[in-house]
């Protein structure tokens, strides 16, 4: 599913509903079949929220805009991982997401 336009039409939107959501976005890597994203979130939203928004309106606005996409069953799966920071640095985070593009 992502790539060229497609690829920057999914960034544009995840950097526009993070701050919907109060959210700041700390690292977004888009892969060829999957995308790591980071945010910084109040306990305003539980994270599956989160997740659920995120997904739904990139979902919904990208098969909108590149019909061919409506023929998929699915864009992605239910599946995701999230997980507290705590101590750890938002440059550590970013790191650790760049790191995961060269990964096989």
């Amino acid at each position: 599913m992502i790539g060229g336009r497609r690829t920057t039409r999914l960034e544009e939107l995840i950097r526009e509903t993070a701050p919907e959501l109060g959210c700041a976005m700390v690292a977004l890597e888009i892969m060829p079949d999957h995308l790591h994203l980071v945010v910084s979130a109040t306990p305003h939203w539980v994270p599956n929220h989160i997740v659920g928004r995120f997904k739904g309106k990139t979902s919904r606005i990208v098969r909108q805009e590149f019909p061919f996409l409506q023929r998929m069953p699915s864009l992605g799966s239910r599946s995701y991982v999230w997980s507290t920071t705590g101590h750890v640095s938002a440059d550590t985070i970013r790191r650790y997401s760049e790191a995961q593009r060269t990964r096989g």
